[in-house]
């Protein structure tokens, strides 16, 4: 049965509202006690106490960080699932996250780089990288490209930038330290300053999303019926693709290689609201922002007082989903 557009808005705006509150909650609780009222407190009567600092420059950040980070990587599992017709399709599950991450490893280890800026541009070398290295392998052979064969090489490619990840560490062990957490995914200790250089491309990927939800549409339809509307196919593909490198590659540059929300957050949004990427873009966006940030406080009471990383619980979240989705198959239209 359809949703109607009455019905998407509510969806839409309870999803709004549930983030914000989610946010919220990832402000005030933690391992150092606070409350609401505190927290209120800290923004209106600043007072330089341990309790006030701490939701400003550690729990703010880490909030709003949450819902960028996984707001970007929804919208680029859409993207991708949609560009490729496959259930499984993901920034990490095609390689995009594990040649980011291999990208700002190797400028941390061999070239000493630690320009918060730079580790933006070198993510999204790495993630572009990563994307036409699996399309490359992908395409190999006569039948051509098949979503099979793109998750096959999407793995391969991911399992290669790890071992030289791993690799790249072990030959430098005052490295390991360094990133060894950001390789987990975590959104811990980051700061308003990272998420400032990379808001303008995040922004950039969703802006570019939402302008192409309409010829998505279309592409859904098929390529041959695409092409008789009047689409160019070939520009519509191109320009998902630089939205998911921007999307994936900021995420990356942030929080490190989060994997799983590009997969379990599209399949539930569709559920819910349909597939009218007109409505799926941005109620996948919100969907990622609740996931993550509700993750993260759940990361922060697993073995109290120390800190799960938030990409381990997206893992234990999302690994029974994807072996779902595998053995389910994908219709998205």
């Amino acid at each position: 049965m359809q949703t109607s557009n009455g019905v998407k808005f509510l969806y839409i705006i309870v999803g709004i509202l549930l983030l914000v509150l989610l946010m919220g909650m990832s402000i005030v609780y933690g391992y150092t006690d606070t409350s609401i009222q505190v927290a209120v407190r800290a923004f209106k009567n600043f007072d330089g106490s341990n309790e006030h600092i701490v939701i400003q420059s550690v729990r703010l950040p880490r909030a709003l960080i949450a819902a960028a980070v996984g707001a970007s990587l929804a919208i680029a599992g859409v993207l991708a699932q949609t560009l490729t017709k496959n259930p499984l399709a993901s920034p990490s599950i095609l390689g995009i996250n594990s040649g980011a991450g291999f990208a700002v490893v190797m400028a941390v280890t061999i070239f000493n780089i630690s320009s918060l800026q730079a580790f933006a541009w070198i993510s999204f070398l790495g993630a572009a990288i990563a994307a036409f290295s699996v399309y490359a392998i992908g395409s190999i052979g006569r039948e051509g490209l098949s979503p099979m064969k793109l998750t096959l090489a999407g793995a391969a490619m991911a399992a290669l930038f790890a071992s030289c990840t791993q690799g790249l560490l072990v030959m430098n062990e005052a490295a390991l330290e360094q990133v060894m957490f950001w390789l987990a995914g975590s959104v811990a200790g980051r700061k308003m300053e990272i998420l400032f250089s990379v808001l303008p491309y995040m922004t950039l990927g969703i802006v570019l999303a939402l302008l192409l939800a309409p010829k998505l549409n279309i592409l859904l339809m098929g390529e041959d019926v695409a092409k008789g509307l009047g689409l160019r196919t070939a520009i519509v593909k191109l320009a998902a693709g630089l939205a998911v490198i921007i999307l994936a590659g900021s995420a990356v540059a942030v929080a490190g290689p989060i994997g799983f929300i590009g997969i379990v957050i599209p399949h539930l949004s569709r559920k819910l609201i349909g597939i009218d990427h007109r409505w799926l873009i941005p109620f996948s966006g919100i969907m990622g922002g609740m996931l993550l940030t509700a993750a993260d406080i759940g990361a922060r009471y697993i073995i109290m007082p120390q800190e799960v990383p938030v990409g381990v619980m997206t893992a234990v979240i999302g690994t029974p989903f994807f072996i779902y989705i595998a053995r389910k198959g994908f219709n998205p239209s």
